[in-house]
């Protein structure tokens, strides 16, 4: 920003023109004006681009794969129309577009032209101060973690006062606050009837509670003898958020050291070779003395088998499973034989996620259908209040929308077993 007081380093402008713009900027303040729109501002107008016109290569590519993947869900046949409401490809033609009755009914044209603004937005070279993230929690502030605007009024982010922003952001965060969310002493989830948390869930929560506090704790301090394990399986964009982004969750917990576990074949990427990276030992990169992520590229029944991460503590350790695809057809195999097993072994609480309520609900009803006398629940299938508010686009099924995280369950390999008498 320019100030007045450098004048002598600005020939062009006079004293005259700051006093000026002072006195303007005075009155606007004076009057509750707000300032005047920049052009760089995001609107849905500026914002908007058909895909495979877009200023964005990649867009276009994505065009073109939508074209070359996906079919008409009125005809069956190649998509070859662009919808002019949304800019995405959707149908086979015009006539086609015009015959989809559902998908003007519904306006699901409405979140595709989301999906294709808030795509071009974060294409479009503006400033994104929103990225500019707090440090340390105030040792006199609390945080509220009731929702995304409390959370980041009471944590002092940059105010998000457009769509655009508040997407960009939560996004990102998703999956860190998702977590905080869980683990924190003000979590939004309460306890049934209230809310979705059980009885053996506030168990488990107030297991890890009692080690993440342990100022009110006297004695929680003489058993942490080394970080909270925060295992995240299946791990794909977890792996890529830098640290600072994983950050948000340790300062919200300043007196506890985390340690990150992303487990999976593609949970570390190469970045200039723009493929995965395989190590047959574990790769630590430590962001500070309070936070280290540890890069496992292997599936998880494999270290567990191998007793890699014994002993574990339901105290110190929790599981996160973002998007698992438990129940997928594709993927069911590969996670309930030995994974999941695996998983209720450890006894310690266990998270899942999903797109959107079936998703979640197809995940969890198939590991309860497989291991229900095995395991209990922790929180019952809810809407997750940190999930992303950036709508996602299936470039398969361009029809197809989703958000990260929409959806939160918990359970837990069950600690006491009925025993006949």
């Amino acid at each position: 920003m320019l100030r007045c007081n450098n004048v002598s380093r600005l020939p062009h402008f006079t004293p005259q023109l700051c006093q000026r713009r002072n006195l303007i900027g005075f009155v606007r303040n004076a009057l509750g004006l707000d300032p005047p729109p920049s052009p760089d501002d995001p609107t849905p107008e500026n914002r908007f681009h058909p895909w495979d016109q877009s200023p964005a290569g990649d867009l276009r590519e994505r065009a073109a794969r939508i074209r070359a993947l996906a079919v008409c869900p009125v005809t069956g046949k190649e998509i070859n129309y662009t919808c002019p409401l949304s800019g995405i490809p959707t149908h086979h033609s015009r006539t086609a577009w015009e015959q989809d009755k559902q998908y003007h009914e519904t306006k699901k044209w409405a979140i595709l032209k989301k999906v294709n603004i808030y795509e071009h937005d974060l294409r479009s070279g503006r400033p994104f101060p929103e990225f500019d993230f707090p440090q340390e929690l105030e040792f006199d502030r609390t945080v509220n973690m009731t929702n995304w605007d409390l959370f980041f009024y009471t944590r002092q982010f940059y105010s998000m006062d457009t769509e655009f922003q508040l997407a960009a952001v939560t996004k990102m965060l998703s999956y860190p606050i998702t977590i905080a969310s869980v683990l924190h002493q003000f979590s939004p989830y309460y306890l049934n009837p209230k809310g979705p948390i059980t009885l053996e869930g506030l168990k488990s929560l107030a297991a890890l509670r009692y080690t993440l506090y342990p100022f009110e704790n006297k004695t929680a301090a003489a058993t942490k003898d080394r970080p909270v394990r925060i295992f995240i399986l299946g791990a794909r964009a977890e792996g890529l958020l830098p640290g600072h982004v994983w950050k948000q969750l340790q300062f919200l917990f300043p007196e506890t050291a985390f340690e990150i576990h992303f487990i999976g074949p593609e949970c570390l990427v190469n970045k200039e070779k723009h493929q995965y990276v395989s190590s047959p030992t574990p790769i630590v990169r430590r962001v500070d003395e309070t936070l280290a992520f540890v890069y496992h590229t292997d599936y998880f029944h494999v270290y567990h088998e191998a007793q890699d991460f014994f002993p574990y503590d339901p105290y110190l350790d929790i599981f996160f499973c973002f998007h698992p695809g438990f129940g997928a057809p594709e993927s069911t195999k590969l996670w309930l034989d030995k994974s999941m097993a695996g998983l209720l072994e450890t006894k310690c609480a266990i998270f899942t996620t999903g797109f959107n309520k079936s998703d979640l609900l197809r995940d969890v009803n198939a590991v309860v259908d497989k291991y229900g006398s095995e395991l209990d629940m922790l929180m019952e299938p809810t809407k997750n209040v940190y999930g992303s508010t950036k709508w996602e686009l299936n470039d398969a099924n361009p029809q197809e929308v989703y958000q990260f995280n929409m959806y939160i369950a918990g359970f837990r390999g069950k600690r006491y077993h009925a025993i006949e008498i």
